[in-house]
């Protein structure tokens, strides 16, 4: 059915579309009776359409949206329809010379509203509350509602699980060692206790691999008995994964964010990163930063070969996880 629409355009990745739910959720509570379609990350884009969030989506990297963030017209029939129907465009993203606010405007949104939640004039900390900010909503989601994951996707990760022989018989526990960056990573040396500690916890732990995550699995692999091993994922089929886990523990990371955002009870480790700003949100999240970081830029932390902010007590770690699966 043709109608009234609103389209978001969010060109970042995992992470920062996750943290923007929220957002995406005020919108559609906004405009309950038009249609919603969002320009973002493939694969993260994929799975809020399927949890109904969005009514449509399209990945951000085709050149329809290239050609809008360059200040032209798409000449995608798809992308071109919606605008020609929009009551609202909402890019986060930086458009200092408004060429894309002109650009949106001239396909046909009634009103375009476009800032990056970079952007200095913000004044909200958490980087979630700076995408409601850029839509004038400035209520914090301290507890934002859980992704409610269909049964079909929870269906289809638990027979993966089953294909991958995954022992059910104990509660199960994912840990992904990785993230976008190894300078978020504890060393190898914290989480070996912590893998025995979840054992003798009763759980199962299960490693969780990335794409960029080869490294630190590697290194985790060499000193100890291997633990299964999931990877090459779907960020869909991660999503149902999660829901079955009884635990998740993770750095800053957008499958930590993914496991907060479907109601995983989470332990997220923090080092460089401020939690302040990047911690994921939800009633059955710890987060654990043991020293604040002192380095002043990124590439400060790219050149600190300490990284005291990543000494982390593997005891406080099996604590947490402990005192979060008891809270759930």
């Amino acid at each position: 059915m043709r109608g009234r629409t609103v389209v978001i355009l969010h060109a970042g990745g995992l992470g920062d579309l996750l943290l923007a739910v929220p957002a995406i959720r005020s919108l559609r509570e906004r405009f309950p009776r038009h249609q919603l379609l969002l320009c973002g990350q493939e694969q993260a884009a994929e799975l809020l359409g399927e949890c109904d969030l969005v009514d449509q989506w399209l990945p951000v990297q085709t050149t329809a949206c290239t050609a809008l963030f360059a200040g032209a017209a798409p000449e995608d029939p798809v992308l071109s329809d919606w605008l020609s129907r929009c009551e609202l465009a909402v890019a986060w993203i930086s458009d200092d010379a408004g060429a894309l606010a002109a650009s949106l405007r001239r396909c046909g949104a009634s009103a375009a509203i476009v800032q990056s939640p970079f952007a200095s004039t913000l004044t909200s900390v958490h980087q979630g509350d700076r995408f409601l900010e850029i839509l004038g909503d400035r209520a914090a989601h301290a507890s934002p509602a859980a992704l409610a994951l269909p049964s079909t996707l929870r269906a289809e990760a638990n027979a993966y699980l089953a294909e991958s022989r995954i022992s059910r018989k104990r509660p199960l526990a994912l840990v992904h060692p990785g993230s976008g960056s190894r300078h978020k990573c504890v060393k190898p040396a914290i989480l070996l206790p912590v893998l025995d500690g979840l054992e003798g916890q009763g759980l199962e732990p299960v490693l969780l691999e990335g794409p960029a995550d080869h490294e630190m699995v590697e290194r985790l692999l060499k000193q100890r008995a291997a633990p299964p091993v999931l990877g090459g994922l779907s960020v869909r089929l991660l999503a149902g994964l999660l829901s079955h886990a009884d635990l998740f523990l993770g750095h800053d990371s957008g499958v930590t964010h993914l496991a907060a955002l479907v109601g995983t009870p989470t332990v997220a480790l923090f080092g460089p990163t401020d939690p302040a700003r990047w911690a994921p949100r939800g009633p059955t999240v710890t987060v654990i930063q043991e020293k604040p970081c002192s380095c002043a830029t990124w590439d400060a932390v790219r050149n600190c070969a300490e990284k005291p902010c990543l000494e982390l007590s593997s005891q406080a770690i099996l604590d947490a996880c402990r005192t979060t699966r008891a809270v759930a």
